[in-house]
């Protein structure tokens, strides 16, 4: 039952991230916010890399640093555009849009033949698993779009913080999902070939074994990019903006980095037990869910019948693309 504690630890961290990424970053006057939040998350994952590199022996050379920087890049960018795009929309409404990634990944499976392995019924419950996230984010841009001014005040009374109605709002959190899922489908291309590599070299007796360094060194090199990306961060903000690095404020920031790191931890540990990945993954991907109940009980965000029933189809689509591990 090993996985099933890592799989719920993982749901429980990431949506934790969402929430306290939300509180660190949705500070009307500081228009840095979502750069300070980088520098966090750099900060804690560079911390994790050189633990994993010192303690754990994983070797991470310039060779794998340079062949897995795209991936990084993607990554780190959408991470920095969903942190910007917390400031202008309730979580309950990004975080859906934000998970909607393995939808568009399953997408380009399907363009490029990757999904070979699959039968016809499923790949029909796949199409129809991506249809329902389409059509949920699409729905969720209307009703944003369409929703009178007058009833976004008064759903909005008891909030933390109020609202505009902006076409930004939701465009930011679609960018997130494209460059993530271009992020997770080069992620796939890049570890089979430092994979293949590893194992035409000689460096493991078996190709699993080739796989779990790749797996191991690119995560590595990805924090440790992402450590670069934050030390850039911070000698802007606060060496050329002149800004200052407040405990109270940046507190929240450090604890969603955290959340973020721990998450991934546990991911990784979840889904290493193959024989219930078919159950693991669909309890990590309903991780939105949670965000929803965090910001509906903390934040006080309070949405519209219509914005539930189009995070409902969001959040089935997800589930159903978890069932197959997509």
């Amino acid at each position: 039952m090993n996985w099933f504690w890592f799989a719920l630890i993982a749901l429980i961290c990431w949506s934790g991230s969402d929430l306290f990424s939300k509180i660190g970053c949705c500070g009307e006057k500081d228009k840095t916010a979502h750069l300070k939040m980088v520098v966090a998350v750099g900060l804690v994952m560079g911390l994790h890399a050189a633990y994993m590199i010192v303690f754990h022996h994983v070797s991470v050379t310039w060779d794998v640093v340079w062949t897995y920087l795209p991936v990084s890049l993607l990554y780190i960018l959408s991470m920095t555009l969903g942190y910007v795009g917390l400031r202008y929309i309730e979580l309950s409404i990004s975080s859906p849009i934000c998970n909607s990634s393995g939808a568009l990944v399953a997408v380009l499976c399907l363009c490029t033949g990757a999904l070979s392995d699959y039968n016809g019924p499923q790949k029909a419950v796949i199409l129809c698993a991506v249809g329902l996230v389409c059509l949920g984010v699409v729905g969720l841009g209307v009703v944003e779009a369409r929703e009178d001014d007058d009833l976004r005040r008064r759903r909005q009374e008891h909030a933390n913080r109020k609202y505009a109605k902006s076409w930004l709002a939701i465009c930011l959190p679609v960018a997130y999902c494209l460059l993530d899922a271009a992020g997770t489908f080069a992620d796939s291309l890049v570890l089979e070939r430092l994979s293949t590599q590893a194992f035409v070299a000689g460096m493991f007796a078996t190709f699993d074994e080739c796989s779990d360094y790749a797996a191991s060194a690119a995560n590595c090199a990805y924090e440790l990019t992402f450590l670069f990306a934050a030390v850039c961060c911070f000698i802007y903000v606060v060496l050329i903006r002149k800004q200052k690095l407040v405990p109270k404020q940046e507190g929240p920031k450090y604890l969603g980095a955290i959340f973020e790191t721990a998450g991934q931890f546990a991911y990784i540990f979840a889904l290493a037990d193959t024989a219930h990945v078919a159950i693991a993954a669909p309890i990590i991907s309903a991780y939105c869910v949670a965000s929803v109940v965090w910001s509906r009980i903390f934040l006080k965000e309070k949405l519209s019948w219509k914005h539930y029933a189009m995070i409902a189809l969001v959040v089935a689509g997800i589930v159903l693309l978890g069932v197959f591990d997509i």
